[in-house]
């Protein structure tokens, strides 16, 4: 019996396999504004019977956008174009969906990955003055950012609640809080971005402190029963910087305010960093949180086969995989699992007559298949 395929709970919520779609920029909105794309895509995304989708980095503040075509949840227009899309995809899909709050700090202001990704100055067209814990530039020749005082750590903090209050009322099954990546919460964490003096910087207690102010905000704003937990980068891969010792504590600390998994990844908060690519290269930090933690425990980073993805769960490196490019090059990718492994996927009705002859039984619900 496939263990990729058995059921996980994050929470209150139960999925129906492991397989997770990880949240994927796209640089497509319109002024935070979800569009006919994202319509499509995550339409897409939804029919691929993968146990959760969640959607991209959504930035909490126009500055806390990556891009200026981020999308984002700050505003009731964003609401509303967000809305429009969720009600398709749950039209023809049971698939969970949540949402990943982000604010991009230093790295914000940026152009589109096809752009070239370099940052937009402020006073050049879509560009803004970025804001981050210290005024320590992400790369040389990029723009200082503005060091956020109490009043920005305030607004910022409830920037973050007044998203998660606007997940709610869309209905969004979880939040996952954006941690990593070199974003504003990872700067926090981070002594390769945080030079603060204050009780937000210098010991790894200070350090962990907003980025823990912002996970209560949040969970105090969404619903008890709809699980919120965090995505965090186990290490800078920069001798100094954040390592999977300081991610262990976090994870506890979170473990402790009712965080419901941990998405582990890694890298981001440095130009510096020097990342060992390889199949599968960040499952043994997954391993190691999951272990120390003992929170479900989500794994990402060159998961692109089967069998691959299913020794992860079988070994216990991980509760969960997270799927990003893989899944983006074939969006049937667990309906192709499912049959290497002998599984059974949910899948429309509408595409039934598509199963090969050979894999009767791969649909749930079809007649050779009731489950």
């Amino acid at each position: 019996m496939s263990q990729l395929f058995q059921p996980l709970r994050l929470g209150g919520l139960e999925l129906a396999n492991r397989i997770t779609i990880a949240p994927m920029c796209q640089y497509s909105a319109e002024d935070g504004r979800a569009g006919d794309w994202h319509m499509i895509h995550l339409g897409s995304l939804a029919l691929s019977g993968a146990g959760l989708l969640i959607l991209e980095a959504t930035a909490i503040s126009p500055e806390g956008r990556i891009s200026p075509a981020d999308l984002g949840l700050y505003s009731d227009e964003d609401e509303e174009a967000l809305a429009r899309v969720l009600r398709a995809c749950r039209a023809n899909s049971p698939m969970p969906i949540a949402i990943q709050l982000s604010h991009a700090g230093r790295k914000a202001s940026s152009r589109a990955p096809w752009e070239g990704g370099a940052q937009i100055a402020p006073g050049e067209p879509g560009g803004w003055r970025t804001e981050a814990p210290s005024p320590l530039p992400h790369t040389e020749g990029e723009d200082t950012p503005l060091a956020l005082d109490r009043a920005g750590l305030d607004r910022v903090r409830e920037g973050f609640a007044e998203a998660a209050r606007r997940a709610a009322r869309l209905g969004l099954d979880g939040i996952e809080i954006h941690g990593a990546h070199g974003y504003l919460l990872h700067q926090f964490l981070s002594p390769l971005s945080n030079a603060r003096e204050d009780e937000y910087g210098g010991s790894l207690e200070n350090r962990m402190r907003f980025p823990l102010e912002v996970f209560d905000a949040v969970r105090a704003a969404f619903p008890a029963e709809r699980p919120v937990w965090m995505r965090i980068s186990a290490t800078d891969w920069v001798p100094g910087g954040w390592d999977v010792e300081g991610t262990i504590a976090l994870s506890l600390a979170l473990k402790a305010r009712g965080c419901a998994a941990i998405h582990v990844t890694t890298g981001g908060v440095s130009p510096h960093q020097k990342i060992p690519l390889a199949p599968g290269y960040q499952v043994p930090f997954a391993r190691q949180v999951k272990e120390a933690v003992g929170l479900p425990t989500i794994a990402v980073g060159l998961i692109t086969e089967a069998e691959q993805a299913e020794g992860i769960i079988a070994r216990g490196d991980a509760d969960a995989v997270s799927l990003a490019r893989a899944i983006l090059y074939d969006a049937r990718w667990p309906w192709h699992a499912a049959a290497r492994l002998g599984a059974q996927v949910a899948a429309p009705k509408q595409y039934w007559r598509s199963q090969p002859r050979e894999y009767k039984d791969l649909f749930i619900g079809t007649a050779h298949g009731q489950r």
